[in-house]
């Protein structure tokens, strides 16, 4: 059957109503019964502060966040003596004693000191994430009457979380939202009888911390340690505030007590020193001018703010059920098709995004901007071999391109620290950064070198660097990075050596991100190698975007161009084994763990675009055979991974069934003991490593984009993976490269219409469904040639095809 396109054109208006209105989708996480883990507690979060409510009816714990909550300081952790032993190791490596090259870098090709302290560095110069405080309001009632009718809800719609309960005959209700509009958290306890508010109030931290209570406010204060034991660490200021109407409020030191109160209100501000040398002041400020505006103010402010970015995208495969217990739906969801709740799960990583990081905040950590502790897994700092980047996959084609920038910037900060780190160990140009880093700018090698060598995390984020003028086709802001992936090009263009085998550059030392291989002749493992496939894949990657880069802007006789040309055609290609799956290293060595959490050496597959099942065949047939070894399973941010990796190879029944392993409960709610030790996804749906990652929700919702439409080999692909079940649905506002976003709906899993926005005056390549053989536009019928259309649009047209 033939399918005819109509095309209609129009310009964008104040007044326009978009194709597909959902806006009144109620997208709720619900519950109905108090969390009995962090796990089941609600985020909120306006990108700087945050909170988490567990809905306790009798004494309720909110753990508080600020995403500046670091411990730690600047510190130097170069080890001058490093470079003394590079020719050693890279000699070793050469002869194929990759084993004896990492034993000399285990000793001597570290960061001095400590470094991370192998993820428990709180107390050490590398630092920790950690929460801000705790909390507790322990309510009072009369009588010891049961709950009931207990419910508490997460508006992904508004950003507000409820909490509601009847008990002894009165209906009590808790509010709670992290402003967007006036920088504050907020809490409302109201009953539907008077006099039935009661209620002792505490703030503490486990550590650094000291609170007094005193009129109607608990001010906590403290300082992190700097990692020396002196005065040097962060310093954080908390006022919490109670605003009643009615009842007696008294304080005795350490709590707040109210008695008999209609309503109550409290009022948290927060900050650091930081970002905000006049963060004292910033909180009284805030507090002060919050303090004065009604509940009722506050609450619509911080709607209308938060929406401003959440409304841009809709996603709708069915009607949402928002009485359903979230917890049940994720259990459920393991056996039963529930298209919604994948819509539901989307919805949720974006609503994490925005309200995790904002345009001039920090970027997001391994937990968004949570943590319920002072020693956050893992520091709770930017992993750079996947994770910090997996956070950010979503940003731009999920209409979040302005929450890219935290990322982008802090990139560009690395500069300094990485040209230090360049120069120190490899006696190199441009700079580096390995496999981690915090606030501090650390971008020296790790502790240990079966994980601490990657020496293509900075290169990595550079890949980001692109994506965001990719989408955005913002020259300006392409010149203001030009530098940075130049820095980075440069750096390899002075380190790369020769192998001996086939006369390949390649990078020498590094590894495949944590994964192990058995050296040859051997019964042990090494993890140091020369060239691993994804040091290629994200260099050749580099490479490209600079050449493009220098194209774009007008730069001539740049010698870093110029030795580009020279030695991209040197790099390594990809390798298919023997048994057809794509190689990890130069050689096809035994692998240690064949199922590893990482599948590094699929870079070029996603988020790269170097494999692809149009213009690489071969190589997209080696990328299956290797994620048929790998297998569906792994952490949560692994399965996240793979989802994307299904969906670029336009196999949507597969990446389907990878998001269902990714939602596979981490706690199960049949069982009567904790199961927090396994991969997947939390009951209030946080990514499981586990523990806690929220890589995995950003990873999981970029994987649902990426089924439903791709623009990375410079067309437009609308449902290039769409599984079998969602047969019927539409989605809103996604974006792609070259600056538009795009609208579309099916019916029985055909394209029934589309509407593209360009947010910049460009052509626009767009793949049309199979067996077109007309499209009218203004009334010309259009030729599709091989199953192409182009359409060249201003700035802020619109349009509209319909598919017949």
């Amino acid at each position: 059957m033939k399918t005819r396109i109509l095309i209609l054109t129009f310009f964008a208006s104040t007044a326009f109503s978009f194709l597909f209105a959902n806006t009144n989708q109620n997208l709720e996480l619900r519950y109905y019964k108090p969390a009995s883990i962090w796990e089941e507690t609600l985020p909120l979060g306006n990108g700087r502060i945050g909170m988490m409510p567990d809905g306790g009816v009798d004494k309720e714990h909110i753990v508080l966040n600020d995403i500046t909550m670091w411990s730690g300081s600047e510190e130097d952790a170069l080890n001058p003596d490093a470079y003394k032993y590079l020719p050693e190791i890279r000699s070793l490596l050469l002869a194929g004693k990759n084993v004896e090259a990492q034993d000399i870098m285990y000793k001597h090709f570290k960061c001095k000191g400590v470094g991370s302290g192998f993820g428990a560095g709180n107390n050490v110069p590398y630092g920790c994430f950690q929460m801000l405080g705790d909390l507790y309001i322990h309510q009072k009632y009369a009588g010891n009457d049961a709950v009931l009718n207990y419910s508490r809800a997460l508006s992904l719609n508004n950003a507000l979380a409820t909490t509601t309960f009847s008990k002894g005959g009165v209906t009590y209700t808790r509010e709670y939202f992290t402003s967007f509009g006036d920088d504050v958290l907020v809490i409302r306890l109201k009953a539907n009888k008077k006099k039935s508010i009661s209620f002792d109030l505490e703030l503490s931290r486990p550590e650094r911390a000291t609170a007094l209570a005193k009129g109607n406010e608990i001010i906590m204060s403290g300082q992190l340690n700097d990692g020396y034991n002196t005065a040097m660490g962060v310093r954080f200021y908390t006022k919490v505030r109670v605003i009643n109407k009615g009842g007696k409020l008294s304080d005795d030191g350490k709590k707040l007590s109210l008695n008999n109160a209609n309503e109550a209100i409290i009022l948290i501000s927060t900050s650091t020193d930081m970002l905000d040398k006049s963060y004292i002041s910033t909180v009284d400020n805030l507090m002060a001018k919050s303090a004065k505006t009604s509940f009722t103010k506050l609450r619509k402010k911080h709607v209308k703010e938060y929406q401003k970015k959440f409304n841009r995208v809709e996603l709708n495969l069915g009607k949402q059920n928002a009485n359903s217990a979230t917890d049940r739906r994720l259990t459920d969801f393991q056996n039963n098709d529930d298209p919604v709740f994948v819509a539901l799960y989307f919805q949720f990583g974006r609503y994490l995004m925005i309200c995790g990081t904002n345009e001039n905040s920090m970027p997001l950590n391994l937990q968004g901007l949570w943590a319920n502790t002072v020693q956050t897994p893992w520091n709770g700092d930017y992993h750079l071999n996947i994770n910090v980047q997996m956070n950010y996959w979503l940003a731009e084609v999920c209409n979040l391109s302005e929450l890219h920038m935290p990322l982008i910037e802090f990139t560009k900060s690395l500069v300094p620290s990485g040209t230090a780190t360049a120069k120190t160990y490899y006696g190199a140009e441009g700079w580096t950064a390995h496999m981690m880093s915090n606030p501090w700018k650390f971008t020296a090698p790790g502790e240990h070198a079966s994980w601490g060598a990657t020496v293509t995390g900075g290169a990595w984020l550079c890949e980001h660097l692109w994506e965001h003028y990719a989408f955005t086709q913002d020259k300006e802001y392409l010149a203001s990075v030009y530098s940075t992936l130049k820095g980075s090009a440069d750096f390899f263009l002075s380190t790369l050596i020769k192998e001996s085998k086939n006369g390949w550059l390649v990078t020498a030392p590094s590894s495949s991100p944590e994964n192990g291989f058995r050296q040859a002749g051997t019964d042990q493992t090494a993890f140091v190698c020369m060239g691993p496939t994804m040091d290629t894949q994200i260099m050749t990657e580099l490479f490209t975007n600079v050449l493009t880069a220098a194209k774009i802007l007008g730069i001539e006789n740049d010698p870093t161009v110029e030795k580009i040309k020279t030695v991209l055609p040197q790099l390594p290609p990809m390798q298919i084994s023997e048994k057809g799956y794509l190689m990890e290293w130069l050689e096809d060595y035994e692998e240690v763990e064949p199922t590893h959490r990482h599948v590094s050496h699929l870079y070029g597959l996603y988020p790269s675009n170097q494999i692809s099942p149009n213009s690489t065949p071969e190589l997209a047939a080696a990328a299956k055979k290797t994620l048929n070894r790998r297998g569906d399973s792994g952490t949560g941010w692994s399965r996240a991974w793979k989802v994307n990796f299904w969906a670029r190879l336009h196999d949507g029944n597969r990446a389907y069934k990878l998001l269902k392993s990714l939602l596979q409960p981490a706690v199960d709610l049949d069982a009567k003991k904790d199961a927090r030790h396994r991969g997947g996804t939390y009951p209030n749906l946080f990514c499981a490593h586990p523990p806690f990652q929220i890589d995995g929700n950003f990873g999981g919702t970029s994987g649902i984009a990426e089924m439903l439409i791709q623009s990375q080999d410079g067309y437009i692909d609308l449902l290039p993976a769409l599984p079998d079940v969602w047969k019927t649905g539409n989605f809103k506002g996604l974006r792609v490269r070259g600056g538009a976003e795009v609208d579309v709906e099916w019916e029985n899993k055909k394209v029934k219409t589309i509407t593209i926005k360009a947010d910049v005056t460009n052509i626009f390549k767009l793949k049309v469904p199979e067996n077109v053989s007309t499209i009218t536009y203004k009334r010309k019928n259009l030729t599709v040639e091989n199953g192409f259309v182009s359409l060249d649009l201003k700035k802020g047209q619109k349009v509209k095809l319909s598919c017949e």
